[in-house]
């Protein structure tokens, strides 16, 4: 009779699971956390989550709907949708209707359900979000990654894309923009929305539009593509990074009228999944897309706050011969340590994987690798989420004590010592290399 092995199990993994590992912003969040737990001061620069608090009249809203518990429609809340429809024409002018809505558990899924129904090529500019291509790779479609250029402040060039589409113009594709950018805080003019937009028309290219971040342009003024090629657009958005609320998981996709057929399609594989959003959630995110004053107060701080702070941060590394794109919206900044190059390799830091461990080892600041985004691994940069204060004491003082007054490094060093201790922290182990 054979035995029975127990110490060798045998692992039946699907091909395109096999190897990936941990979303690298949550895997550098639990290990932060781990740190902490040992008695380690830890900075945390790595996981992008808003440091502020939900809006009370938002918060106020799920607690009159906790009772909420039946199964919702697979598209989602038709009052919601329809808040959002009203929203999308209120802040970029673009008129939609409810039935053009689809709300999802985070952005993210809707992400991913649709790169599993459709079939096509993704284009993806680097460096980008970090689940963009493992949710490819997953799904089965291949990836063609577009370099940018720190000189572009790493946007994606419309020549670049027409140069990629051109080889074989009839072949579908998505492309994944998303701006402000996570990783690199940059955004795009309207001349350059234009004339991607163009590309999109031309190839008849499908666009995910990922404006998670919208609301948090440092300027107040966000320009959706969809304005340009409302055809082939569909906006992403959500609550987790403007209304502080990524634990909420909520999602919504905005498609144009002639992309039923795909929404169609994601719809059934939600039925199939994840059936419906929180009904709660849903309920209570009626009032965050609703046209409120609280809802502008709210979000006019928490940008000043984040152009201050990211503007202060970026100031200070460049007098460290850091170089980095000017942060114009969200909360990261994507500095490149290619100055200090020959100093690192005395080290034995060559890529920028080794250089985040040895800057969390050696100062408690936990920021992530470039490489995690896309570039090739020996390009020394990384990305900083600057997000570790106590975001409802912050934003408590901007609306009363300084509602009036500019804020300033007074401000930062009273109110967010973190991200002033962690910066200087950063600069004084550059000076020691």
């Amino acid at each position: 009779m054979p035995k029975i092995r127990k110490n060798n199990p045998i692992v039946n993994l699907n091909l395109n699971v096999r190897g990936l590992n941990q979303s690298a912003t949550l895997q550098i969040n639990e290990r932060s956390n781990e740190l902490i737990k040992q008695g380690k001061t830890v900075y945390k620069l790595g996981l992008g989550q808003s440091p502020f608090p939900v809006p009370d009249i938002v918060q106020e809203a799920l607690r009159q709907n906790a009772h909420q518990k039946d199964y919702l429609s697979v598209r989602g809340l038709l009052p919601l949708r329809e808040a959002i429809a009203k929203f999308n024409f209120r802040r970029q002018g673009i008129a939609c209707s409810p039935d053009d809505i689809m709300i999802g558990p985070g952005s993210k899924e809707l992400i991913f359900i649709l790169q599993l129904v459709y079939y096509g090529e993704l284009i993806i500019p680097t460096p980008s979000w970090v689940s963009y291509s493992p949710q490819a790779r997953i799904a089965g479609r291949h990836v063609t990654w577009v370099p940018t250029t720190e000189e572009n402040d790493w946007r994606l060039s419309p020549e670049k894309l027409d140069l990629i589409c051109r080889s074989d113009p009839d072949r579908p594709r998505v492309v994944i923009l998303n701006y402000p950018s996570n990783p690199t805080g940059s955004t795009y003019p309207k001349a350059r929305l234009k004339k991607l937009a163009e590309v999109a028309r031309k190839y008849k290219l499908i666009l995910i539009s990922d404006e998670i971040y919208s609301l948090l342009d440092h300027s107040g003024q966000h320009v959706s593509i969809a304005q340009f090629y409302p055809e082939g657009t569909i906006i992403s958005s959500g609550l987790s990074k403007w209304a502080g609320a990524g634990g909420w998981r909520l999602g919504t996709f905005t498609f144009p009228e002639n992309l039923r057929w795909l929404q169609d399609a994601m719809a059934i594989v939600a039925s199939e999944t994840f059936t419906s959003t929180s009904a709660p959630i849903q309920y209570a995110a009626i009032t965050a897309f609703e046209d409120r004053p609280e809802i502008d107060k709210y979000l006019f701080h928490s940008r000043r706050i984040l152009k201050t702070l990211g503007n202060y941060m970026t100031n200070q590394l460049r007098e460290s011969h850091l170089t980095m794109p000017t942060p114009r919206g969200g909360f990261y900044l994507f500095p490149n340590f290619n100055r200090y190059r020959i100093q690192l390799a005395n080290k034995g830091i060559l890529t920028s994987f080794e250089l985040c461990e040895s800057l969390l080892q050696e100062t408690g600041v936990a920021i992530l690798p470039g490489m995690d985004f896309g570039r090739q691994p020996e390009e020394l940069t990384c990305r900083m989420a600057y997000v570790d204060f106590d975001g409802k004491l912050v934003l408590e003082k901007a609306m009363t004590e300084w509602k009036d007054l500019e804020l300033d490094e007074t401000f930062l060093k009273t109110h967010c010592p973190k991200m002033i201790e962690a910066t200087e922290l950063l600069k004084a182990w550059l000076d020691r290399l």
